[in-house]
């Protein structure tokens, strides 16, 4: 019986609730012939979500402020669902790169799924894992730019269901590579069956396109330009582009040299070819890219009367390097050991096994430099956010790190913060020696919260003054100016980058008219080189442009909670919070369910 069949029978059948048939229907069209399927497991925070709105609310006292140009990092304390719902406001589209290193769902109290731990014997360990990840990686893909990139660290528990399930999310095309990363030079001497070195990095693109991956330039000094393997082929060198290591003098061919000499002679003076010359061999190269190799100052090289020309590049002509898909020592990618150590310099009570910053600097480096934005949703020890601060501290780049991670054992104030906290400021390391910080970042931390999403006005007012810390984020204006223009903060409140840019809140208020009246006197002497950012109370933008009519050239109308709810509103419709998603592990059965 074919889908459209089962799904008019069921419309017949008289003994079912509405529910119930809607339900057996969903069931139909979302049954899959190939691919990942499992039993949706409800968390906690979901139903939460349900009836409550995300918003990130600065705990001040934790802010470490080093000057507006440098880049303000930010740290989410609370679960990642909820942070990351708050952030498809904030940052949809865009994150350049994310990183993340979930639990690995080993049975060994690894994984806790609505404050429970999940053991090694439930029988729905897989499906309460998938169902998870899946929900952060919807959210997570709408929040990467078009050529966004992500990994994943994992190992073998999961590593087969969670490659299914990033197919599904990102679409298998943009699928790059599993990598291998070698996690420890000392494996387990008592395993009865492999001694386990390897674990794995999964890599995908949002979109997949034609950039290249680099881990550095090639290294400098000069390469044969013969490959015996080439055919034969003639190229005519210009006048001074060969360095010569043999005697100054005349030259003629000889069948004992590994080039032909095609000229009647080659004139060496001053070690230097002074004539043009034609040779032939079994060369890499054609004319034309010998021609451009010239022109980007390539030089060749004959070291002795064999004539075995190679080739040196400038160093700002050297090509880049693609990594392998083996992550080790070779690529100077630490180990499990090495994180530990990283940490251990730090004087950081952290028992778990974080990453090194080897291995996550190279990931975080591969398609984007100096300017990058980069999420990790599960941070942990925060090593993220010190890799970032390291590579833009070795470049001199402006990369900005978001972090989220919850506090269970006060992991984001005594490991994620205090960790990198010291990094920025300085700390003393287990030697006792004095290492200075890096001091040219900016961290700010935020705790998760919630405001009822019921429509009416109480909490329409309420959701745009809970908001304001999300605003802050969103436009990276921190800086609280209201006092220097005399707003009353409980009508309005102005912000600013420090660097020419500004935000303005407008709240609800029984004076409204007045406010804006006062507003539209202050916006034209506010020296901004773009346009203020104008949020305000609202259910529509025409409603604030006619408001600011007068200054309407100066200001970008925002209207507020609305834009806030249609947000949401759409990551929830891909979420599909509304559990109809009911199916198993394609490897294990329902019975075993």
């Amino acid at each position: 019986m074919n889908k459209k069949e089962l799904i008019s029978k069921i419309k017949t059948l008289t003994d079912l609730t509405d529910t119930e048939r809607a339900h057996l229907i969903e069931l139909v069209n979302t049954k899959k012939k190939y691919g990942l399927v499992w039993e949706d497991k409800p968390e906690d925070v979901e139903e939460q979500l349900r009836s409550m709105l995300p918003v990130l609310n600065e705990v001040k006292e934790k802010a470490i402020v080093n000057g507006a140009e440098h880049p303000n990092h930010i740290l989410i304390e609370g679960d990642n669902l909820h942070a990351l719902t708050a952030m498809t406001f904030t940052h949809e589209g865009k994150i350049d790169v994310i990183y993340i290193d979930p639990p690995y769902n080993t049975g060994n109290k690894d994984f806790v799924y609505n404050d429970t731990f999940i053991d090694y014997e439930d029988s729905f360990r897989h499906s309460k894992w998938l169902s998870f990840m899946s929900k952060r990686l919807q959210i997570a893909k709408s929040l990467l730019n078009q050529n966004g990139i992500l990994f994943i660290s994992i190992d073998d528990n999961e590593v087969a269901q969670l490659k299914l399930l990033c197919n599904d999310v990102f679409g298998e095309n943009n699928f790059i590579t599993q990598f291998l990363w070698e996690k420890t030079s000392t494996p387990p001497s008592l395993s009865k069956k492999v001694r386990k070195k390897m674990e794995y990095v999964l890599c995908y693109e949002k979109c997949r396109d034609n950039s290249s991956y680099s881990i550095g330039k090639v290294d400098g000094g000069d390469v044969p330009l013969l490959n015996s393997g080439n055919a034969r082929g003639k190229l005519k060198f210009p006048v001074g582009s060969i360095k010569f290591n043999i005697p100054d003098g005349i030259y003629t061919d000889n069948l004992e040299r590994k080039v032909n000499i095609i000229n009647e002679s080659l004139i060496v003076e001053n070690s230097l070819n002074a004539n043009e010359v034609v040779l032939e061999g079994n060369f890499k190269w054609k004319q034309l890219m010998l021609d451009k190799e010239v022109l980007l100052g390539t030089h060749f090289i004959i070291k002795t009367e064999l004539f075995s020309i190679r080739f040196q590049r400038r160093d700002d002509n050297l090509k880049t390097k693609t990594p392998t898909n083996r992550l080790d020592k070779e690529l100077n990618v630490g180990t499990n050991e090495d994180a530990k150590k990283e940490i251990d310099e730090l004087s950081i009570n952290y028992f778990d096994y974080p990453k090194p910053l080897s291995l996550v600097k190279l990931l975080i480096n591969l398609k984007y430099k100096e300017n990058s934005t980069i999420l990790d949703f599960f941070a942990g020890s925060g090593t993220t956010l010190h890799a970032t601060m390291a590579l833009n501290s070795e470049d001199g780049g402006n990369r900005q790190c978001i972090l989220v991670t919850n506090n269970e054992n006060n992991i984001c104030e005594e490991v994620t913060y205090e960790r990198n906290k010291r990094v920025i400021e300085g700390y003393t390391n287990a030697k006792g020696e004095a290492i200075e910080g890096l001091n040219n970042n900016n961290l700010r931390y935020y705790k998760a919260e919630f405001v009822p999403s019921e429509r009416n006005e109480v909490n329409r007012r309420r959701l745009t003054q809970e908001s304001t810390d999300l605003l802050c984020i969103k436009e990276d204006c921190y800086n609280n100016v209201s006092k220097d223009f005399t707003l009353n903060e409980k009508e309005a409140k102005l912000f600013t980058n420090g660097l020419g840019k500004y935000m303005l809140v407008l709240y609800h208020s029984r004076n409204q008219m007045e406010v804006i009246e006062k507003l539209t006197a202050i916006i034209p002497t506010i020296a901004t080189k773009e346009k203020i950012k104008l949020y305000a109370f609202s259910p529509e933008k025409e409603t604030i442009e006619e408001d600011f009519f007068s200054v309407a050239d100066k200001i970008e109308a925002v209207p507020l909670p609305d834009s806030i709810y249609n947000a949401y509103r759409a990551t929830f419709r891909t979420l599909k919070l509304d559990k109809k998603q009911t199916a198993t592990v394609a490897s294990q059965t329902t019975e075993q369910e």
